[in-house]
């Protein structure tokens, strides 16, 4: 089995990401926080995603 490319599997997990990060920003948390926040979660989905 064909694994996605590196660049669809960071799209997607930033996509995943960003609605968890636009619902905190609703809620009044800092919105560099919050970017932050999604590129270390964007960037270990990625990094598990290699692995397994």
């Amino acid at each position: 089995m064909e694994r996605p490319a590196l660049s669809t599997q960071l799209a997607v997990a930033c996509l995943g990401a960003g609605v968890i990060t636009t619902f905190a920003v609703a809620q009044g948390q800092n919105p560099l926080t919050a970017l932050g926040i999604t590129l270390f979660s964007a960037v270990a989905a990625v990094m598990v995603g290699q692995v397994l």
